[in-house]
């Protein structure tokens, strides 16, 4: 077997040698490659798909190695009185073996195709825990960018609430927008604590995911790659592991049950040896004369059987086809679930493009008025159309930028999460996956965090 590995990745050691050193001092910064390629290597889940796909292995050399003979050793030692119990034998070997069996090619096809499916299965869970850390570290990532950005933004809101206060005790403002400006300062402190509640478990959550629970890190944004575009969902696109291990799984029960209904009237061959090594005392001899001449046994022989009837056999191949049948419908259906579901978020990819554009022009467009604003207000020169421009009005404008920017991430990391899903359905994912582990740089590594 060949097993599915996206290697090429950080060197693990090293990388768990820096988390342990950074984490003496604090946390750390890990990078997405490095991210992916441990969780990969410490998921239990893929442990025990590695685990099956061993079984199935051992399953099909079971069904090819009945045609090795099996050697066995016996031997018995003891007194008997009288007219001797049973062969005078010290000492035996033998050998057996199936030398011809119209079903047992049928077991081995259906042990091999059982080998394929594992390995398939054992892909798409790599797949779906590497899909699970990517989308883990890019929401760990979005939310310590929007704790960072309600952190710029909680100052411009304390910034505004004294102004306002400024202005009240200067007759230019009303108590009402003071306590407006109050309740934008609590706002934002509840939005910061229940960011802090959300990086707590989001972080908790991926390092569980990387084996390394108690740790404490930061993401890294630059090393968070470009995610290709999936083209449109046609039926050109292939199956996913998961879809192609689903019919290799009902190709192994349906040799399993072609194997099983050819047992009646058809021959089953079977080679048998043995040798036997004849005690000559408790006076074997009086009852076996040819002892005293011969102490040496040797038979070699083909056993031939013919199955007539076997109502249980006919019984249980007709439990084999049933269940066959079910897993054949089974695939079927999980090819038509997958087909279905790769044209919703193709949909909602496309959807989601637009509402990132769209976010990003709000952004944008916070950012220009902003800039415009700070312009006016450098000059003391106002709107011709309305009031002189206050600082008051700048901390407005920069808390509605910080907002726009905390829609932009939102709409960005859901996209991705929309993206690499895409990936795993179309079957590019691991392929991806490799050529950014390829691409990243050396010192593409979990690093000591800056104090």
């Amino acid at each position: 077997m060949i097993r599915s590995r996206m290697s090429r990745f950080p060197s693990i050691p090293l990388v768990l040698l820096a988390v342990l050193v950074a984490g003496a001092t604090g946390h750390a910064q890990l990078s997405f490659t490095s991210a992916i390629d441990l969780a990969l290597r410490n998921s239990p889940r893929v442990k025990m798909a590695e685990a099956e796909a061993a079984r199935a292995r051992a399953a099909l050399a079971e069904a090819q190695d009945v045609y090795i003979p099996s050697l066995m050793a016996s031997n018995g030692l003891g007194y008997s009185y009288g007219y001797p119990l049973g062969t005078p034998t010290l000492f035996s070997f033998q050998a057996q073996s199936l030398v011809f069996n119209f079903s047992q090619h049928d077991y081995i096809r259906a042990a091999r195709a059982g080998l394929d499916a594992t390995n398939l299965s054992l892909k798409d869970v790599r797949q779906q825990v590497a899909e699970d850390a990517a989308i883990a570290y890019l929401e760990l990532s979005r939310a310590q960018e929007r704790k960072a950005a309600m952190d710029q933004e909680s100052g411009y809101a304390a910034r505004l609430a004294s102004i306002v206060r400024e202005r009240l005790d200067a007759g230019q403002d009303t108590e009402m927008e003071v306590t407006r400006a109050r309740r934008t300062v609590v706002q934002i402190k509840l939005q910061q604590l229940q960011m802090d509640d959300e990086i707590a478990a989001q972080s908790d959550h991926l390092l569980r995911l990387l084996g390394l629970p108690g740790q404490r890190i930061d993401t890294i944004r630059d090393s968070i790659p470009e995610i290709p575009v999936v083209a449109a969902a046609d039926n050109s696109l292939p199956d996913s592991p998961a879809v192609l291990a689903a019919f290799a799984t009902a190709k192994s029960r349906r040799e399993q049950a072609f194997g099983d209904s050819r047992y009646t009237w058809l021959p089953q061959i079977s080679f048998a040896a043995q040798y036997s090594r004849f005690s000559t005392f408790n006076n074997y001899q009086l009852y076996y004369p040819a002892i005293e001449n011969n102490f040496n046994a040797v038979g070699v022989g083909i056993q031939i059987q013919l199955p007539l009837f076997d109502a249980a056999h006919k019984a249980k191949a007709r439990e084999s086809l049933a269940i066959a049948d079910s897993s054949q419908q089974e695939a079927l259906y999980a090819r038509q679930q997958e087909a279905e579901g790769r044209i919703k978020r193709q949909h909602s990819a496309d959807e989601l493009r637009l509402r990132l554009e769209l976010a990003g022009l709000d952004n944008d467009l916070a950012k220009q008025q902003l800039d415009a604003l700070l312009i006016e207000i450098s000059n003391g020169t106002g709107n011709s159309n309305g009031p002189q421009m206050t600082p008051k009005d700048e901390q407005n404008a920069r808390i509605q930028e910080r907002q726009k920017y905390l829609d932009l991430l939102d709409s960005e990391f859901q996209l991705r999460q929309i993206e690499i899903g895409l990936l795993r359905q179309s079957g590019q994912l691991e392929a991806w996956l490799k050529s950014v582990a390829t691409a990243a740089p050396a010192s593409d590594s979990v690093t000591p965090a800056k104090p």
